[in-house]
């Protein structure tokens, strides 16, 4: 077991750890949100700063496509006028492409009015329709309306899957399809300057954030890092749920690293700055460092300080206070507390002194209550250390010893023991602490021993008159005054005990009686010979079943028999053969000239276990009125 001082210092030590620590952790969240609020703000600016830019670029973008859309209609115009001014080109693959080259297409088809290509720059086309490809079906309108110029946007094309982007128009007479075909490098070289990897390779921005641009279907657009540019995001770890939701920023491991990143919708864009987490908290080591050895200093200050004056005020005080409490416990009654460096010093002291005045007093009224009356209390007492019993006036009385034995045993202490062990071996049934000393008369006692790491102290009681009022109340409240036999609350209280030890009821019959013409000898004789009858059967009932059978009155002229404990069913049934035998083999005195038959009619149930008491009980009753009525027709 610890000291005081020890708990307290360990108490303290704990506590300020603990507060400190909370301190830390506290401070390091709000420091990491701070971070993140300033990446966050930073992220703002950037993004103010590139919304413009990026408003431009893609205003620019549009305009560059449009342009090249009607340049590549117009060169389907130039086509169609060409082809009809010398309609003999068409027969001519060398023309075509030589007309293709002038005019810096890459292919031109010739349709004919059902839709299918009967001649162009690449005859490996030759006889493709409309319907021949996805790509090919979204000019299929001009078949119905012959006003319409189709300029389709870049698509891979039917034949080799490779990007082109096609115009076609019907030529003004109406008897052919122009479609011109030009390779997107031819575009995409005009417009490398425009795309926002490009625009975020050349923005002023930390070398160690990465910018992100994605498409709605989570497509990375454009990058910084070109390596990302055309994956889709989920694949360099790019959560595409938080990148379109979550507005105030989240961590996610990119290529392996740690970023913490903030997107923002431009347009049908979303526009992010990722930053590593190493260089958004490298600040933060320094801070929790110097804010440790800070609070630590001023921990272990206050720790001190605060364990000093406990000490001082608080320990030295208690230890005072035990030093004059193990005087009182020695017996010094007299010893008096006065601590008055605190009011609850001072407090504990009264009421200590007040307790010890309690006691003596206490004590006093005790001696003078028990002197007044027939309460006998002895107490004895020894230790490991002694070999003599020290013990009370009443003490050999009550353990029935004259004085001489009583002398003989207190300077043996073993043979003392040996006696009152001799005393615990009689316990009286249902009465705890509570043993009988055989003798004339007999005599009760209630011992209680308390053992102290060797001190042993004991306490006996008479209680003679205690135990033989209760077992007199017990008798005339569980037995029957006219018959002697159990009442009914005595047998339930009887076949309650019993019910401890289940193997008693394996070969066991609750049986159910009836007096027979009791009535008659009531209204005939009177209710004295009426009496008498009942005392006769109950008489019966008592010798019936030797030790094995357990009878009571349950009032009027109904008696209970339990049969129980018996070896084997056999000698069971055996003993209920015996019962039917008396039924009606014998007699009754009644008086000097009146002799009467002893009748009764049984039932009875076999069980097994009590747990069906109440149900064999009921079957045995059932059982005892057919009897009686097959008794009755009998007669």
């Amino acid at each position: 077991m610890k000291n005081l001082k020890y708990l307290i210092s360990k108490y303290m030590y704990t506590i300020t750890t603990i507060l400190v620590s909370i301190i830390l952790v506290c401070v390091l969240l709000i420091q990491l949100k701070i971070e993140q609020n300033n990446a966050i703000e930073s992220s703002e600016k950037v993004f103010i700063q590139m919304e413009p830019l990026l408003e431009d670029n893609q205003r620019d973008l549009e305009e560059i496509q449009e342009e090249y859309r009607e340049t590549c209609l117009k060169n389907a115009e130039v086509v169609a006028r060409i082809i009809e001014s010398d309609p003999d080109v068409l027969n001519s693959l060398d023309e075509l492409k030589s007309i293709a080259e002038s005019i810096e297409v890459d292919e031109i088809h010739i349709f004919d009015t059902t839709g299918r290509i009967f001649t162009g720059t690449h005859p490996e086309y030759y006889d493709y329709t409309f319907d021949s490809g996805e790509q090919m079906n979204f000019f299929k309108p001009l078949l119905n309306d012959k006003t319409l110029k189709l300029v389709q946007d870049i698509t891979p094309n039917t034949a080799e899957q490779k990007f082109m982007q096609y115009s076609a128009l019907w030529s003004e007479n109406g008897k052919f399809i122009v479609q011109v075909g030009m390779e997107p490098h031819n575009v995409m070289k005009v417009t490398e300057k425009n795309e926002l990897s490009y625009i975020f390779s050349q923005f002023r921005v930390n070398t160690e954030v990465i910018y992100f641009a994605i498409a709605t279907d989570g497509l990375i657009v454009g990058s910084n890092n070109l390596d990302f540019v055309n994956l889709n995001s989920k694949k360099i770890g790019l959560n595409t749920n938080k990148v379109f939701n979550d507005t105030d920023g989240f961590h996610c491991k990119i290529d392996g690293i740690n970023y913490f990143c903030v997107f923002k919708k431009i347009d049908e864009t979303y526009i992010g700055r990722c930053i590593a987490t190493k260089d958004l908290y490298q600040r933060i080591p320094t801070i929790m460092l110097t804010l440790t050895l800070g609070l630590v200093i001023v921990a272990v200050f206050l720790s001190n300080a605060v364990t000093r004056h406990m000490n001082k005020h608080v320990v030295n005080k208690i230890h005072d206070i035990n030093l004059k409490l193990e005087s009182i416990t020695n017996g010094n009654l007299d010893e008096t507390i006065d601590i008055k460096s605190s009011v609850e010093f001072y407090e504990l002291s009264n009421y200590i002194n007040a307790m010890v005045k309690s006691i003596l007093d206490s004590n006093k009224k005790m001696s003078y209550i028990l002197s007044k009356t027939d309460l006998y209390i002895g107490i004895y007492e020894y230790s490991d250390s002694t070999q003599s019993i020290r013990y009370t006036e009443y003490t050999p009385r009550i353990l029935s010893l004259d004085n001489d034995t009583m002398n003989q045993l207190s300077m043996d202490k073993e043979r003392f023991k040996e006696f009152i062990n001799n005393i615990l071996n009689n316990p009286i049934p249902d009465e705890e602490g509570v043993y009988m000393i055989s003798g004339e008369p007999e005599r009760y006692i209630r011992i209680e021993e308390i053992n102290n790491n060797g001190e042993v102290f004991g306490v006996v009681i008479d209680v003679t008159n205690e135990i033989k009022k209760r077992k007199q109340l017990e008798v005339e409240r569980d037995i029957d005054s006219l018959t002697g036999l159990y009442n009914r609350r005595g047998f339930d209280e009887k076949l309650s005990h019993l019910s401890d030890k289940p193997k008693y009821f394996t070969n066991s019959a609750i049986v159910v009686i009836d007096a027979d013409g009791l009535k008659n000898i009531n209204d005939t004789y009177g209710h004295e010979k009426g009496d008498i009858y009942l005392k006769e059967i109950s008489q019966l009932l008592k010798e019936f079943g030797d030790n094995n059978s357990l009878a009571a009155r349950l009032g009027g002229d109904e008696f209970l028999l339990l049969l129980y404990n018996y070896d084997n069913q056999g000698d069971l049934v055996n003993s209920l053969v015996n019962l039917k035998n008396i039924q009606d083999t014998n007699y009754i005195q009644l008086d000097t000239n009146t002799k009467l038959p002893l009748r009764f009619s049984y039932g009875y149930s076999i069980i097994n276990e009590i747990t069906d008491y109440n149900n064999h009980l009921r079957n045995a009753d059932r059982q005892m009125y057919l009897n009686k009525i097959k008794r009755k027709e009998q007669q």
